[in-house]
């Protein structure tokens, strides 16, 4: 199945409320990792600007919550957490067509996907408003979508942009680094999130960089539920 000869009514039955039900993509007809996107900001990073504020993968936050928030994909943070002051202008990582506006995705306040060629989609949400674009509207990378926002809508609590790397049936989730053009050395310097990866002490060098970081399926078995993780998560916390 190639992306170019898919009608766009198909295109965005898959990509809209059928899209947990939709199969996952195999690894035929999925892009491999060649820095083919961009960051979805303008500018350079910076305190009033925007950082990486949440990497992807198994981070200490997402092991915290691995069973409640993270518990239907697999225990590990799905996405890049970008932190900005809300109304920053948001842009399309690579050419696309919008499959959804605000989609059954969750990270609300509002979000939207781009589908791409290659298999893939990308998803950016707490969006400040709805997104700037229709559904099946075509975009070009570097194209302003959307605006950020604030997962907890007030724009005080946790600015920040969310962006998942997906397959087109929403079923698998990639690290997004390799995927993105940009200089990961210095962006993984700083950021307000928690920061660091959960170790496994019986085998405490796996998943500890961000570019060595576990593909989740949604619905699948929790990759990091320890029987010796370090550091220990607080009483209570699942």
């Amino acid at each position: 199945m190639h992306w170019k000869l898919l009608s766009l009514p198909l295109l965005l039955l898959l990509g809209g409320g059928l899209a947990h039900n939709a199969p996952a993509l195999p690894d035929s007809q999925i892009a491999r990792p060649a820095r083919q996107f961009g960051l979805p900001f303008a500018g350079d990073p910076g305190p009033n600007t925007w950082l990486l504020g949440q990497g992807y993968g198994n981070t200490l936050g997402a092991y915290r919550q691995r069973s409640s928030i993270y518990g239907n994909i697999q225990g590990i943070h799905f996405g890049l957490d970008f932190s900005a002051p809300c109304g920053t202008p948001v842009r399309a990582i690579g050419d696309g067509v919008v499959s959804e506006v605000d989609g059954p995705h969750g990270s609300p306040p509002h979000n939207l996907v781009i589908r791409h060629a290659g298999g893939l989609s990308s998803l950016y949400g707490h969006l400040l408003e709805r997104g700037s674009v229709r559904v099946g509207q075509t975009v070009k990378r570097g194209q302003v979508v959307g605006k950020s926002g604030d997962s907890q809508g007030t724009c005080v609590s946790a600015p920040h942009l969310h962006l998942e790397l997906r397959d087109w049936g929403h079923q698998r989730l990639f690290n997004p680094l390799p995927y993105i053009a940009a200089d990961w050395d210095t962006l993984t310097l700083a950021g307000g999130f928690s920061r660091g990866y959960e170790q496994d002490l019986n085998n405490p060098r796996r998943w500890q960089t961000p570019d060595d970081q576990p593909e989740a399926r949604r619905g699948g078995r929790l990759l990091n539920e320890y029987a010796n993780p370090w550091p220990p998560a607080p009483a209570g916390a699942r």
